[in-house]
């Protein structure tokens, strides 16, 4: 296990409150750390990665306001910088990535091109 103590990535407070409120919702596994990660696919060519895991034998991980994040150190050429919101308005609900590194995106918003 690697920890670093710079976050190569930021959650919004009202992120930080969405994970948290899932993290304390009935039959979540305890074990579980928020996963940040991309994978090859998407319109724009690359789709992030979000989810609850496992923290594996390769994984980085960092804290960030009581949230413990895990990601793969060769993900971090292009997340490194970037900021994870929350949106809970009427037009939009759920996780927005702000990418500092993506030269393109989606109309979605969960795929980008580097």
């Amino acid at each position: 296990m690697e920890t670093t103590l710079d976050t190569p990535v930021k959650l919004s407070a009202a992120a930080i409150a969405e994970v948290k409120r899932l993290m304390n919702e009935p039959g979540f596994e305890s074990g579980q750390k928020l996963r940040l990660g991309v994978k090859g696919g998407g319109c724009s060519g690359m789709t992030y990665l979000l989810g609850f895991d496992k923290q594996e034998a390769d994984d980085e991980l960092f804290g960030i306001d009581g949230v413990p994040v895990v990601m793969k150190h060769a993900h971090g050429i292009y997340l490194y910088g970037m900021t994870v919101d929350y949106s809970d308005g009427l037009n939009a609900r759920g996780f927005v990535f702000n990418n500092p590194n993506a030269s393109s995106t989606c109309g979605c918003g969960s795929s980008f091109g580097v």
